[in-house]
């Protein structure tokens, strides 16, 4: 019994997707809970659909693929910031017009111009298949990433929650703006080889909505999202491999379950008031 229990972590294939869940979840966690106060969800998704095309074109220059999906993402956060700050139409709509584009502008490099990247693996990750490179690379941006949410966590409430008040108090509201905008697009590239584009929004999301639902303070939500991401990462990547299941989408599963219980709980704790 204890053999079984075990068994997972005689793997090295298996070692090093809990290493990289590790390393990934708290990045994830904490941003999740300023995009989820700030009410940019939807840019999470649109930014990670986006870094396509930054990574074929990289991959055609002989580019490393993480600088060609930073650029890409950042660069399409900017121009829907700037398309939606000069003209009538919202953010929204700018972001579903400007994301979109961008990520069937990748799918069509991908078929135009053959290469040895794998767009599943892009898409969907590959967790079983990271290795020590992948582990590094995660590393070096999700220590800094987590160190500056942790450091600047009040200042970045502040903006989120009222930006008018953040300029009065005298904090570089532009600079806070662009920094999270940095921070995110780096993230999505920190997960890049992990749970791909597609499920990063995932880790974006519901850790943050999660803890939201359970936390009264911001504090709060921001250990329990943390808390909350690293249960989810390390039991979706345990649990799949006695499922024989995909490590990613089980993470995601998980975390729409725990979701799901604290909606309930909270429709509950209404209702009982």
């Amino acid at each position: 019994m204890i053999d079984a229990a075990l068994q997972p972590f005689q793997f090295p294939f298996m070692q090093n997707a809990f290493w990289i869940a590790l390393i990934v979840a708290p990045p994830t966690a904490l941003l999740s809970c300023f995009l989820v106060l700030k009410g940019w969800a939807l840019m999470g998704d649109a930014v990670s659909h986006a870094v396509l095309p930054g990574i074929v074109l990289a991959y055609m220059a002989g580019l490393p693929l993480l600088l060609g999906a930073f650029v890409a993402g950042l660069g399409s956060a900017l121009l829907t910031g700037w398309l939606a700050d000069n003209s009538r139409i919202k953010r929204d709509t700018v972001m579903g017009v400007v994301f979109s584009a961008m990520f069937a502008l990748g799918i069509v490099l991908v078929t135009a111009f053959p290469t040895q990247i794998h767009l599943d693996h892009i898409l969907f990750g590959n967790m079983l298949g990271v290795g020590g490179q992948d582990i590094l690379t995660a590393a070096l941006i999700a220590v800094p990433v987590t160190l500056i949410l942790i450091l600047k966590w009040r200042d970045l409430m502040l903006h989120a929650f009222d930006p008018a008040q953040a300029q009065v108090s005298g904090l570089p509201v532009r600079l806070l703006h662009y920094g999270l905008l940095a921070i995110l697009a780096l993230t999505i590239v920190a997960t890049l080889s992990s749970v791909g584009l597609i499920l990063a929004i995932g880790l974006l999301i519901a850790p943050g909505a999660i803890a939201f639902l359970t936390t009264r303070s911001f504090g709060a939500m921001l250990v329990t999202a943390t808390a909350v991401c690293l249960f989810a990462m390390t039991a979706g990547v345990y649990a799949s491999f006695h499922l024989d299941s995909a490590p990613a989408p089980t993470i995601i599963l998980i975390l729409t379950a725990l979701f799901l219980l604290a909606f309930l709980r909270r429709v509950i704790l209404t209702r009982a008031a």
